[in-house]
């Protein structure tokens, strides 16, 4: 049975480029909600200016008290801090409060101690885009989105008030959600980011390294130019699980580092040759932990114009780039162009065009 929401009230505080993507996709839904932003000032300015919302309330209390689903899409140490605000207002007895954190352990158990029903979420998406100005309602299309219920039964309700995001819902325990998103995207991370801190010490000594990092290097470290204070957020709020992730890792290091003191050619190859078996059985282009990329790499000639027909081309067809790039320098290839796609539909359709369209060799990865 379809629950309705005829009427009702639903408060959405954070209206970045998830509270925001998420405010459209439940509108476009329910048309028939009263639809409540909160945010900062010039946020909530271009919230009205835009139609996003029907309502921004005089203050965060006010627009609480009266909200019967209550969405904070903030980051976690802030989200905590309205949590512990609501939980000293006179609620409506059935509200239903729910989040968008990247770690949910912490979150849970905290908003557990107030009286309120609460269901974690972590929708699975993100752009390289960021704030009101970026809101989609796209975005969140095939992508997971994750809940995390305890002691509520209510699950249901906000599948339903999402219905309009298109993504795939799935239920984990909060602890699991954690164990799950530092193994596949926190540490990752760090990874990256420690290699690209390393290289940058290194560039010091070796200037020219910058240059030939602008291939696979860049490539491999390409989640490393994440926003610092949402992966300070994160990190911190999943440290224990990432403590022990990264004592994981380091074990696997120092046998690296031992395999290579004592040249045992065996050892190394097994370890590339297990870890290339497991990620070529990887899904290809689902959305999971980390985004993933759509690009289209095109061995393009040396000439004045090239990049202008290609981008052409798909603007023609109404295919929109989020990102494009040009190698100067790969190990295999010279002469490369790369165009990043939003959709997997719109990096076939743009390979279709390229292949249809121009003389230009084209792959995607």
């Amino acid at each position: 049975m379809r629950i309705l929401f005829m009427n009702q009230n639903i408060f959405v505080a954070g209206l970045g480029l998830i509270g925001a993507s998420l405010a459209k996709c439940i509108k476009k839904a329910h048309p028939q909600v009263h639809l409540m932003g909160w945010d900062c000032q010039e946020t909530n300015e271009i919230a009205l200016a835009t139609s996003l919302v029907d309502e921004v309330p005089p203050s965060f209390s006010e627009g609480a008290v009266r909200a019967d689903v209550i969405l904070l899409a903030l980051p976690v140490e802030i989200t905590k801090k309205y949590l512990a605000e609501l939980g000293a207002l006179s609620l409506k007895p059935s509200v239903l409060v729910t989040d968008t954190g990247s770690t949910k352990a912490e979150i849970t158990q905290f908003a557990e101690s107030f009286s309120f029903d609460f269901i974690g979420g972590h929708p699975m998406a993100g752009s390289h885009k960021s704030g009101i100005t970026a809101a989609d309602e796209n975005l969140f299309e095939n992508a997971y989105y994750i809940f995390t219920p305890t002691k509520s039964q209510r699950m249901e309700e906000l599948q339903e008030l999402f219905r309009g995001i298109r993504a795939k819902y799935v239920a984990l325990a909060p602890k699991e959600h954690d164990q799950i998103t530092g193994m596949l995207s926190h540490l990752p991370h760090i990874i990256a980011s420690g290699l690209v801190n390393q290289a940058d010490a290194f560039n010091q000594a070796h200037p020219r390294a910058q240059q030939l990092a602008a291939g696979g290097f860049r490539d491999i470290t390409r989640i490393a130019s994440s926003d610092p204070r949402m992966w300070t957020d994160i990190l911190l709020s999943n440290r224990q699980e990432l403590l022990q992730l990264i004592e994981e890792w380091q074990k696997q290091m120092t046998t690296m580092a031992h395999w290579l003191q004592e040249k045992d050619e065996r050892a190394i190859f097994r370890f590339f040759e297990s870890a290339k078996e497991t990620r070529d059985q990887l899904p290809v282009h689902q959305n999971g932990a980390i985004p993933a990329f759509y690009d289209l790499f095109i061995d393009v000639p040396d000439h004045p114009g090239v990049v202008a027909e290609v981008t052409g081309l798909l603007s023609e067809h109404q295919l929109s780039l989020i990102n494009l790039k040009i190698l100067e320098t790969r190990e295999d290839i010279i002469g490369v162009l790369q165009i990043s796609f939003k959709t997997q539909n719109d990096l076939l359709q743009a390979e279709q065009l390229i292949q249809n369209k121009t003389t230009y060799s084209c792959r995607k990865k």
